[in-house]
């Protein structure tokens, strides 16, 4: 069961959330280091970059259901000694792809890489949910999106750093480099705030019931589905950026990391500003008003699409709406944990994994075009922000008892 005793030295929780926020940073580490190095990975293999990029897909894959077997994992186990494992398989993962003879190596490397990886993902968004109460969790996650929105700005840059001096393989290297280190971090510095459950059972059959009950309640499944949809525009516009900067708009690989970085600053920016703002306006309110800005900023961009497409208007909306995704990303994700606290491992696991089937759709719809066209991208995330805002509307309107126990 869940311990009731939560942390209320102020600096203790700032060292949880710095490592917490290390943890959640390697799915994006993970992807944006190396996509700068998409080129030279195609020369290397004799492949195109299209061939390249099933190597995302296939993270995507492993992220997803990597999280479904950590979440109840966690809840058995505790948090701390599967956290310490699955880096453990991170950091030989990452090796491997350092090692890979093959393109089909390193894809199902990657695979390997993404399950070791979900094990920090599940682990951050749980271990907020017991040490934190309801009201404070999604200020909590706002404070790790700071850290996990640092990732995409510094990862792009590092990653182009090595392409420029060493070979592409040495960017793996680093990635299990960094794993070791958070490894010796987590190991001394998290505690283990929740009682291991042991009634917990591991079988398939008893996993997916429980996963089914979460699923079906009313205000999980709204707000990890408008969460999830949200998160595949996102994917949608990282598995098309390093094609459509690089050959589109003609940038060097230098260049296209200093852009990423720029546009994901707006997502950092979006999510502290959040923190704010959560003090004067209720997170349902904010996050349905977002959801109809987003909507907005993407029809400005399949406009551009379909006429000019110039690229200050795409750069621009590209960089509001990742601004705004610093809103919906820890207000959603705060919004469906808040029914669970006994259960928030396995809750965290489904919200992760349905992110990554998102966005692991996403990618797919984009890796299907692969001329220089921004209107395949636009399109996939304007059809997510309607979709996510009619989620949202949706629970305003039908749910009203839901609501009520939401707005408190």
């Amino acid at each position: 069961m869940q311990n009731t005793e939560r942390v209320t030295d102020k600096r203790t929780e700032k060292i949880i959330l710095l490592v917490l926020g290390t943890l959640i940073a390697i799915g994006p580490l993970s992807i944006d280091m190396y996509l700068p190095s998409f080129d030279r990975i195609a020369d290397y293999f004799q492949t195109t970059k299209a061939q390249v990029g099933f190597s995302l897909t296939s993270y995507f894959i492993g992220i997803a259901f990597g999280q479904l077997a950590y979440g109840p994992i966690m809840d058995k186990f505790g948090r701390k000694k599967p956290l310490l494992i699955g880096l453990v398989i991170y950091i030989i993962s990452a090796l491997s792809c350092f090692y890979s003879p093959t393109l089909w190596w390193l894809i199902i490397s990657r695979l390997f890489l993404a399950i070791g990886a979900s094990a920090g993902m599940v682990a951050a968004k749980a271990v907020v949910r017991d040490v934190f109460p309801p009201e404070e969790v999604a200020r909590a996650i706002s404070f790790l999106m700071l850290i996990m929105g640092a990732a995409p700005i510094i990862a792009p840059t590092l990653g182009g750093f090595i392409i420029a001096h060493f070979t592409w393989q040495v960017i793996f290297l680093s990635l299990a480099i960094i794993a070791s280190l958070m490894f010796i971090s987590t190991y001394f510095l998290l505690p283990d705030y929740f009682t291991p459950d042991k009634t917990v059972q591991l079988n398939v059959k008893d996993v997916l019931i429980k996963y089914k009950d979460i699923f079906k309640d009313k205000i999980f499944f709204t707000f990890s589905l408008a969460g999830s949809l949200t998160v595949g525009a996102l994917f949608a516009y990282i598995s098309k950026a390093p094609g459509l900067f690089m050959d589109k708009y003609e940038m060097t690989e230098s260049e296209f990391a200093i852009l990423f970085g720029i546009n994901a600053s707006g997502l950092i920016l979006g999510s502290q500003l959040n923190r704010f703002l959560l003090k004067r306006i209720r997170t349902y309110e904010l996050t349905l008003k977002i959801s109809y800005i987003l909507i907005f900023l993407s029809t400005i961009l399949v406009v551009n699409a379909y006429t000019s497409q110039r690229f200050d208007v795409t750069v621009g909306s590209l960089y509001l709406i990742l601004f705004l995704l610093g809103f919906q990303n820890p207000n959603t994700t705060a919004l469906s944990l808040y029914p669970f606290i006994k259960k928030a491992g396995r809750a965290s696991a489904l919200i992760g994994s349905f992110k990554m089937i998102f966005g692991a759709i996403a990618s797919y719809i984009i890796s299907l075009f692969v001329d220089k066209n921004l209107m395949p991208m636009s399109i996939v995330i304007l059809v997510s922000f309607v979709l996510s805002s009619f989620f949202l509307l949706r629970f305003k309107f039908r749910e009203k008892d839901a609501l009520a126990h939401v707005m408190g």
